[in-house]
């Protein structure tokens, strides 16, 4: 089974909110139909929820938050997650929809029901979560769709991770965008930017780590060339960082 994340950088325009990028969902679809293997998607928030979430100030640790804010974050999310499964399906699979509440209680994952995940993969259908707001003890914190990753990695022990980013993975420095094929042994520059309540790259690095040290090989690939999905799941080792030992 594979455990992939499309990044919100790749399917939607993090530049302009509310705008989603439906074609590149729909490449990754075929991508992942044409290497015929079950699979768990995650897809972050973009400029949907992460939109809102700058905005209102939320992040992954826990407070008190306005009712509207949490409001618009969790139900742009469904809006997000409305479009991915509608373009996941026009490029050959068979999305189900799990929103992350169905998988994580308060901040504890819950991992029967993550197994169950992976059951439903091996039928055919491809279950779809997602990064969102979260209700835990009267308070509520952003589950950043990285942090679910490892969660599902450690629950399902999926045979590869795959993180789709707008980057070819990770740069040895900004400067000469050498890339990082192996991220076990090297220290890796992460570009600055943009805010990110979720982490942004460095949160990416951690959870790969987290998630190679569980015996699980993570890549983080260019989900912008869709062709390179299909070639790591294939074993091709396409341009990337490779975590757990690079093919």
């Amino acid at each position: 089974m594979i455990l992939a994340k499309l990044g919100g950088s790749v399917i939607t325009e993090k530049s302009r909110p509310m705008t989603p990028r439906p074609a590149a969902v729909r490449a990754a679809a075929r991508e992942l139909a044409r290497a015929g293997e079950p699979a768990i998607l995650v897809h972050g928030g973009g400029s949907f929820g992460h939109y809102w979430s700058v905005r209102h100030d939320m992040h992954t640790r826990p407070g008190r938050h306005a009712p509207r804010a949490v409001s618009d974050v969790k139900n742009s999310m469904v809006e997000l997650d409305r479009i991915v499964l509608r373009e996941l399906a026009a490029g050959g699979l068979a999305p189900y929809s799990m929103p992350p509440a169905a998988l994580v209680s308060g901040r504890s994952p819950q991992a029967p029901r993550i197994r169950e995940a992976a059951r439903i993969a091996a039928s055919g259908l491809v279950p779809v979560t997602y990064g969102d707001a979260l209700w835990s003890g009267g308070r509520t914190y952003i589950m950043s769709g990285d942090r679910l990753m490892t969660l599902i990695a450690a629950a399902t022990r999926p045979r590869l991770c795959i993180f789709a980013l707008a980057e070819d993975g990770l740069y040895r420095d900004t400067r000469s965008r050498e890339l990082l094929r192996d991220g076990d042994r090297a220290r890796a520059t992460v570009s600055g930017g943009a805010p990110d309540v979720t982490g942004g790259m460095a949160r990416k690095v951690r959870e790969a780590r987290a998630i190679s040290r569980g015996g699980v090989p993570v890549v983080l690939l260019n989900g912008n060339r869709p062709r390179r999905i299909s070639e790591a799941v294939a074993g091709r080792g396409p341009p990337g960082t490779y975590f757990g030992g690079a093919p």
